[in-house]
């Protein structure tokens, strides 16, 4: 598992060019994705350990999955990505740990995110509709978890699989005593 100091560098460069290959301020990126600018400015110099929730509101507004702002923009497509390689971040927040499976930088549609969830934690992402479009799929792989996705609220059990779009407000709990372990398959749709 790199530490957290690696993770946020990472993080930071990641915004940084992307935020700059989009030609935006500052200023200008705080009023689309709703992250204040004084956070952005801590984010891009590693200073912060940004939660998932911020993380993901910068995500919308930059137009990419958060799970791209974990990739090293110095890593060469590779078709493998290795276990021991995997960039592992931990919410500040709730503590849940997220493991980025799919290789950095392969040109694909498709990430994959392993996550453990602690028992009794919850995060709730209030970004709606992204562009592009990104659908997910949530594999419960041990444990329990309850996903509210809009108006809906969906009990999975071990085995179950929950697709949605990112398109409403989604909150993660995990009800149970133990944690629990689920993959998430997020595919970015391309517009014609």
């Amino acid at each position: 598992m790199k530490d957290d100091s690696s993770v946020n560098g990472r993080i930071a460069q990641q915004v940084r060019l992307l935020r700059s290959e989009r030609g935006l301020s500052l200023d200008a990126l705080s009023n689309q994705c709703g992250v204040s600018r004084s956070m952005l400015s801590l984010i891009e110099r590693g200073e912060t350990s940004p939660t998932a929730v911020v993380l993901d509101k910068l995500a919308a507004g930059l137009g990419v999955p958060l799970a791209s702002l974990f990739d090293d923009p110095a890593s060469r497509a590779e078709p493998v990505a290795r276990f021991a390689d995997q960039v592992v971040w931990q919410d500040p927040h709730s503590g849940y740990l997220r493991r980025n499976v799919s290789p950095e930088g392969f040109q694909s549609p498709t990430r994959i995110v392993d996550v453990t969830f602690p028992p009794q934690a919850r995060v709730t992402y209030e970004a709606g509709a992204r562009t592009p479009a990104v659908l997910q799929q949530i594999w419960i792989l041990e444990g329990r978890m309850e996903i509210a996705y809009g108006a809906d609220t969906y009990q999975l059990e071990t085995g179950d699989c929950l697709a949605v779009p990112l398109d409403a407000p989604i909150s993660f709990h995990n009800p149970g005593d133990l944690p629990a372990r689920y993959a998430v398959v997020l595919t970015t749709i391309a517009r014609s």
